[in-house]
């Protein structure tokens, strides 16, 4: 149930990401569901290796180089995904940015548990 949970907030997080940005565009709530859907497959499958095979330029870079990997995951996933659209890579950086700040805030709030742990 929590995944169905974070998947669904994922969503609306991709759905207010165009309020705050006007160069990524989403479409549908269904695009949102299925972007949501393949971007959380994407961070889990192929994010991983992105960061271990540039894990030299993230230390030189002192960890910002894994904005540019999580930017390029958004952009990847706008390129499958029909209904969802961003115009740019540096628009991608952006958008993933807001993304995980709004993810994050609305994770925080309503996933809490009510014996403190997370």
């Amino acid at each position: 149930m929590r995944l169905v949970l974070t998947w669904l907030i994922n969503a609306i997080a991709l759905l207010a990401v165009p309020y705050l940005m006007h160069s990524v565009d989403v479409t549908s709530i269904g695009a949102a569901l299925v972007a949501a859907l393949v971007l959380g497959l994407v961070n889990t499958l192929i994010r991983p290796v992105l960061l271990l095979l540039t894990l030299p330029v993230t230390l030189v870079s002192l960890g910002l180089f894994i904005f540019i990997v999580n930017g390029f995951m958004f952009w990847l996933v706008a390129q499958w995904v029909d209904g969802f659209h961003v115009d740019s890579f540096l628009s991608a950086v952006g958008g993933a940015i807001l993304y995980s700040i709004i993810s994050w805030a609305l994770s925080t709030l309503l996933l809490k548990n009510p014996d403190g742990q997370s």
